[in-house]
């Protein structure tokens, strides 16, 4: 939510498209996704390694290193500055306790339970929607903004959207789904998928929420300048002094949900690649090389927070990185969809149109992002 904080005081409602864009595509993404992982009952790489080789697999893997790394940094970094924020103290007296917290929740496998508790500490978080019903301009300016947005003459607008568009795509759940729904699938424990799509669609009701409240009352210069106690000035207007807790704790709450999964869904692309025995639902002895992962990430994660750079900067940055590496994913998750030999069902025409156009959304972005930094 960190990014749609920022695209909101950078850019005003210049970004709502986005937001609005994303629903479509999250739907039919995730619907392709569960049904990949649950027909084939593999994981995304297991996929590509055994359809297109293990070269492709590997260069897979590579992105999601890529993308989860950056991510498990800018939320360790988050959550450890809600502390912060919350408890007065400095940021990185947080970080191990924070590491230690996930590698604890994902080698008991109670990471489903912990995760239902966490979900509630960002209910603070909506404050938001009330945030943006009581500074927020009239309904139709609103809309106007959203369908016609005014572009700004910034270079680094593109950056804004390919980062909106990762946030929200998050590639890494991707990965995620497909591994977990063939785990449910072996276990035969099948979830209403309405699940997935409620979830998707109340994350984009809220990052438009922040983005108009935001838009309302920040404006900054530079996008990736904020401060994470200046990113919280907006709930002010509804809840007083309290805004900066009540953000701390949904910060808090955000990261502790997204890290487990961040570092579990890179172990399991490491040994779905290597072909190693892989899941949350297996006992660490018997997977012992997918909890050797899981164990360097937690410890990597923690070590790179060390890096000179704010958790606003480095969730910004995060995000950007994820929007331009979700292309490949995507595309593979399209391919392997529509192909007869992987599944009993393929896509339908509109799965095959909104999951098309959310990987030319990120082309286009990534080359006008490319484009102004060359130029």
């Amino acid at each position: 939510m960190l990014t749609a904080v920022v695209a909101g005081a950078a850019y005003a409602y210049s970004l709502l498209w986005v937001v609005i864009l994303c629903v479509p595509f999250l739907i039919a993404v995730s619907a392709v996704s569960n049904r990949l992982g649950m027909q084939t009952h593999k994981g995304l790489v297991d996929l590509i390694r055994e359809n297109y080789g293990r070269v492709l697999a590997l260069g897979c893997v590579g992105v999601v290193l890529l993308i989860n790394l950056a991510m498990i940094i800018a939320d360790l970094m988050a959550v450890s500055a809600g502390m912060s924020i919350l408890l007065g103290q400095r940021r990185l007296d947080f970080v191990v306790l924070v590491a230690f917290s996930v590698w604890y929740i994902l080698i008991l496998h109670d990471y489903r339970f912990f995760t239902r508790i966490f979900l509630w500490l960002t209910v603070p978080l909506f404050t938001y929607v009330a945030a943006a019903v009581r500074v927020a301009p009239s309904a139709g300016w609103l809309l106007l903004s959203t369908a016609v947005p005014r572009v700004p003459h910034n270079p680094a607008y593109a950056g804004a959207a390919v980062a909106l568009f990762g946030s929200l795509l998050t590639p890494y759940v991707l990965v995620w789904k497909t591994s977990t729904r063939r785990e449910r699938a072996e276990r035969k424990l099948f979830l209403p998928s309405t699940h997935s799509y409620t979830g998707r669609i109340v994350t984009c009701v809220l990052a438009y929420c922040i983005i108009v409240a935001t838009a309302s009352v920040l404006h900054v210069e530079h996008a990736s300048n904020m401060t994470l106690l200046g990113a919280t000035e907006s709930l002010r207007r509804v809840v007083g002094n309290g805004g900066p807790y009540m953000f701390a704790i949904g910060i808090i709450g955000a990261g502790l949900v997204a890290l487990p999964v961040l570092v579990a869904s890179m172990s399991y692309c490491f040994s779905e690649a290597l072909g190693w025995r892989s899941g949350l639902s297996e006992h660490p002895w018997e997977a012992k090389s997918f909890y050797v992962v899981i164990s360097v990430t937690v410890f990597v994660g923690s070590l790179l927070n060390l890096l000179p750079i704010t958790p606003v900067r480095a969730a910004y940055l995060s995000q950007i990185l994820a929007g331009v590496l979700a292309i490949p994913i995507l595309l593979f998750i399209l391919i392997l969809s529509n192909d007869r030999r992987v599944m009993r069902t393929t896509n339908t025409r509109w799965q095959n149109f909104w999951c098309g156009g959310a990987i030319g959304a990120l082309i286009a972005c990534s080359l006008l992002l490319a484009w102004r930094k060359a130029f």
